[in-house]
């Protein structure tokens, strides 16, 4: 860690104060990655002992902030000691941000246009940058090229199909994996692979979207990244809105490239297969060899995928083995045991107005607790405040300096504990909590996240808070 405080130093002209791990943005990675902060200023350090791949992030890093790509910039690097200093973007990955504004399928109008945006810019990666990117300095491979794809079919089928215990014929795949490796090859691919282009290497500051882990990036075809994205297991993206996404991106594909739109579809399933077994591979790897488990909690979205993927795509070639593989995986009663609900309580949260839309238990279980914060005092009266919402500093400062607000708060939530307790006990799976006030945006959204944050401190619940109103505002 020294060397990270020293960095720190010399770019801030202060001292490192704090140094926290932050793994989990990287789980399975092997790299360390902390966040320092000092003096009001935060940064964030890698250590990281494959020399290769960091001589790939820093270069593409540089690179794409050339062609002004929202990539972190770089304040220091040793490659020696495996060690570099980064922009800090946030906690805020486009993934959180998915969950933490949807209820089942209904996916805020906001996260769909932070969607929007990430695949807007997507194009300028691949053609925009990537035309005269230093492939050179790719690891491990310079291209998606038929090494590269018979690495992730092999994964897929030793550490996903063999350890799942799916039987196949291994000649009769291999031939099938040969038909798939020279149709997938011949689409064109003189274009930057991201390589990992999925929800979780986005975050999101201020609004807008910024890039990280393309360190795998190599040349490749224009298909798989924006399939990577679209068919990214545990986001779970709806049909119509993959669909809507989609034709978004041909839509900005277009400005940079002659575009034939059925010469890329032609290609483009081809390319979500092999990135549904690629990450597959990973699941198996993660979760069945190295037994670690949260791995295969995602297992049974890329089976709904590959479900969702039989029954309405047809491919241009014929691959018999492995649709038989398929279907194995989506009857084996080993992989669908993985698809049984998680334990715990999950405790939807909502804010509204009462002069507009209501919250609508979409659980199946109807009920829930509606509370009326009306009788509160409004900071929505108060100039100082009237654009400001309940997750604003100021307006949650005014709010706990009110002795009502106490109490009510403390009323709610001992209702919500019993209610949590007896449901727990009881086995079930969802519970639905609404607060209202007049305009759903000050007094409700304070009340709202105040009880998430309460909840969040009980094993085994799971609180999701959505504000409808401010969803609306784009806030």
């Amino acid at each position: 860690m020294d060397v990270l405080k020293r960095f720190f130093e010399q770019h801030f002209r202060l001292p490192a104060e704090d140094v926290k791990p932050l793994q989990g943005q990287l789980s399975g990675s092997g790299r360390v990655i902390v966040r320092l902060t000092g003096g009001g200023f935060s940064a964030i350090g890698i250590l990281y002992s494959v020399r290769e791949e960091n001589i790939a992030f820093l270069e593409f890093s540089r690179h794409f902030r050339r062609y002004g790509l929202p990539v972190p910039e770089i304040y220091a690097e040793d490659l020696e000691q495996g060690a570099y200093l980064e922009e800090d973007l946030g906690d805020t990955t486009l993934f959180d941000f998915l969950s933490s504004h949807r209820a089942g399928e209904a996916i805020a109008p906001q996260v769909i246009d932070a969607y929007r945006d990430v695949v807007a810019v997507l194009p300028r990666f691949q053609v925009e940058a990537g035309h005269d990117l230093n492939y050179r300095v790719c690891y491990p491979r310079a291209s998606f090229d038929r090494q590269s794809i018979a690495w992730d079919l092999n994964y897929f089928k030793y550490y996903f199909l063999r350890l799942a215990s799916i039987p196949f014929n291994e000649q009769a795949l291999e031939s099938d994996f040969t038909r798939l490796t020279k149709f997938l090859l011949s689409a064109n691919h003189e274009y930057f692979l991201y390589r990992d282009f999925q929800s979780r290497n986005v975050m999101l500051r201020d609004g807008k979207p910024y890039f990280l882990d393309y360190q795998g990036g190599r040349k490749g075809a224009l298909q798989y990244d924006i399939a990577s994205l679209l068919y990214d297991g545990k986001a779970d993206l709806p049909p119509a809105l993959r669909q809507e996404l989609l034709d978004h991106y041909l839509d900005c594909l277009a400005g940079y490239i002659d575009l034939s739109r059925e010469a890329f579809m032609e290609h483009y399933y081809a390319y979500v297969y092999i990135r549904i077994m690629q990450a597959l591979g990973a699941y198996g790897f993660r979760g069945f060899y190295e037994r670690k488990a949260h791995f295969l909690q995602s297992v049974p979205y890329a089976l709904r995928n590959l479900r969702w993927l039989a029954h309405h795509v047809k491919l241009p070639i014929a691959l018999p083995a492995l649709m038989q593989a398929f279907e194995g995986m989506l009857g084996s009663e080993k992989l669908l045991g993985l698809a049984s609900p998680a334990p715990g309580l999950t405790v939807r949260i909502f804010s509204f107005s009462f002069h507009r839309q209501m919250p609508v238990d979409e659980s199946g279980n109807g009920g829930g607790f509606i509370f009326d914060a009306r009788s509160l005092p409004n900071p929505g009266r108060e100039d100082q405040f009237r654009q400001l919402t309940g997750k604003d500093a100021a307006v949650i400062d005014y709010l706990e300096q009110q002795e009502s607000v106490h109490q009510y708060l403390t009323h709610a939530r001992s209702l919500v504990d019993a209610a949590v307790s007896n449901y727990q006990q009881r086995g079930f799976k969802d519970l639905m909590v609404s607060f209202g006030c007049t305009g759903g945006q000050h007094r409700s959204v304070y009340l709202a996240e105040q009880l998430a944050k309460h909840l969040q401190g009980i094993s085994s619940v799971n609180a999701v808070v959505r504000h409808i109103e401010l969803e609306k505002m784009g806030k």
